[in-house]
């Protein structure tokens, strides 16, 4: 080489070669360095927790790093410091969109779509300013700032490093050679490897914000915005139901994993088991089955507007196209056929516009349903206060028209506690002291263990399947038909990773023409599904329902039952 080290600095240039370290200290620092840059881009999720574990992975970014620096120091020497900077900043948002990524799949089940997913952060910090102290609020605040500023510091020390690493002519070679061998070996199995496989080089960070920056895109340009279909066409008497009220209830993170791990089964079948004798105490039989939900671990808007629409919404973009048409939906059926519709929603606590895509009548939310009791955590208001309020307003009436109603359930939502005491006493979850002293002390001395939220999890089921049992248990005006589905599994922290979408649904009614329609699609009589694998997707369902509750078809359902 013709030109010194030394005479590749320029004034002003990161390190002078009178300071560069010895060897062997060189060669120290630079593995230092890229063990951190590297490991920065290729951990992966410790389940069930937000930690992270490096796997020994080599990231294919940071081979292009190392092999970009030592070009540019072969070509024009030592980068300037404001170069390392903007290299720190750019590994900064690369490691924190990695620990997005990688934790959103393992804590939750899908991906994130920051488009879509930051709408709703500001609710999110309200929640969070409701039921937080001042410093915890401070304490989240803090981190919010900490963390990438921490994540920063350490990253530009580690560019520092690498980059006097890469001033020594033979260090340069190997490293050089090294990043070259990393992306070649990337670029093979890319290329060779199966469709379902595992890569054993991860994914680049950089595909995950390309993949975003699409999911933008596409919304604001109006991409993917082909029909979405005519829906189902809904044709019914509604016969078989005659004049029975219709209440849907979409119950929290009511997912197969229920049944399908066993330490969650041990406690809730035999609440089941006590649900269905309830069920069939008071002159109701039940059918279920398996569906899939087409969300996961949260979103429970889009299990609502499937099934409702009998339409797959998979995303709040075809969820936004879909409102803003006009449908002839569940709801919009049982109106033409004299039901008054109300939905009570328990956890709105702001205005809805999408109440008017589903044209109810009456939309109690926490204003109106007026709760005057003691707070639970995250959603005030109990599942329990808000049937009870719906049977007082609504149900309890004698002389009216037959009711449709809508409840999503709020008591079973992540963190899963605190979960409130089931009150046997119906009447007394009116007053403004519905619960004793102690048994209030008791579940608020139960906080989620965010390590493990299996046990509050089938604590709050368990709590859900009691408050169901406890309102098919009251007296009735009129009959009752019960449409209970889960909205999605609970969150991968969890169900575990990788578990399928599955949710159960249960159809309470005293109508066995009804019922003998469902069983003659699938369904099996009890709370027990009688096949594990799903029978419908969760928007095939609504249509499937509508056609059991034809008068017709029914009857000739029943006849094929008991012949």
């Amino acid at each position: 080489m013709k030109l010194s080290e030394a005479s590749r600095y320029r004034r002003g240039d990161v390190t002078r070669v009178s300071n560069l370290p010895s060897p062997r200290s060189s060669w120290l620092w630079a593995v230092s360095a890229l063990l951190l840059l590297d490991s920065s881009l290729s951990f992966s999720s410790l389940w069930p927790t937000p930690g992270i574990r490096w796997t020994g992975q080599l990231s294919v970014e940071c081979a292009a790093l190392v092999t970009g620096l030592a070009a540019f120091w072969h070509l024009r020497g030592a980068p300037p410091r404001w170069a390392l900077r903007a290299l720190a900043v750019l590994w900064t948002v690369l490691a924190l969109g990695r620990y997005a990524a990688v934790t959103s799949t393992a804590l939750f089940g899908r991906d994130i779509n920051l488009y879509w997913d930051s709408r709703h952060l500001s609710a999110v910090a309200s929640m969070l300013a409701r039921v937080a102290t001042p410093l915890e609020v401070a304490g989240v605040v803090l981190a919010a700032a900490a963390v990438p500023l921490s994540v920063y510091v350490v990253m530009r020390w580690a560019m520092a490093r690498l980059n006097t690493a890469l001033a020594g002519v033979l260090a340069r070679r190997w490293l050089a050679g090294a990043g070259v061998a990393v992306m070649v070996a990337f670029a093979v199995e890319r290329a060779m490897m199966q469709p379902d496989a595992t890569p054993i080089l991860p994914s680049p960070v950089t595909s995950t914000y390309l993949r975003q920056a699409g999911m933008v895109a596409d919304v604001l340009l109006g991409r993917g915005t082909g029909a979405l279909g005519d829906g189902p066409p809904l044709a019914s008497d509604l016969a078989a139901l005659d004049g029975a009220d219709v209440l849907l209830v979409f119950v929290e993170s009511y997912g197969a994993i229920t049944y399908d791990r066993p330490d969650f089964s041990h406690t809730l079948d035999a609440r089941r088991a006590q649900l269905l004798q309830q069920v069939r105490g008071h002159g109701l039989d039940v059918a279920s089955a398996f569906i899939e939900s087409p969300t996961f671990g949260g979103s429970s808007w889009l299990a609502h507007v499937s099934f409702i629409t009998g339409i797959e919404v998979k995303d709040e973009g075809t969820n936004v196209r879909l409102m803003a048409q006009k449908r002839r939906t569940f709801v919009t059926a049982l109106k033409s056929h004299g039901y008054r519709a109300v939905a009570v929603m328990p956890g709105l606590q702001e205005y809805w516009p999408e109440g008017a895509f589903y044209e109810f009548d009456r939309i109690y939310d926490t204003q109106q349903l007026a709760y005057t009791g003691p707070s639970f955590g995250w959603w005030p208001i109990p599942d329990q206060f808000a049937l009870a309020q719906l049977e007082h307003l609504e149900l309890a009436r004698r002389d009216r028209a037959p009711v449709f109603a809508f409840l999503p359930t709020t008591s079973t939502h992540t963190p899963f506690s605190p979960t409130p005491p089931y009150q046997p006493s119906w009447p007394r979850m009116l007053t403004s002291t519905p619960y004793d002293e102690a048994d209030y002390q008791k579940a608020w001395a139960q906080p989620p263990d965010w390590l493990n939220l299996g046990p509050s999890y089938v604590h709050s089921m368990d709590y859900a399947l009691a408050t169901l049992g406890g309102f098919v248990s009251q007296p009735r005006t009129r009959d009752l038909v019960m449409i209970l589905i889960g909205d999605h599994q609970p969150p991968a922290v969890v169900s575990g990773e990788g578990a399928p979408w599955d949710v159960p649904v249960h159809v309470v009614s005293s109508r066995p023409a009804l019922l003998d329609a469902l069983k003659a699609r699938g369904f099996t009589a009890g709370l027990q599904p009688g096949s594990r694998t799903p029978l419908m997707r969760l928007h095939e369902l609504m249509p499937a329902l509508v056609a059991a509750m034809d008068g017709s078809r029914a009857t000739t359902a029943a006849a094929r039952s008991g012949s």
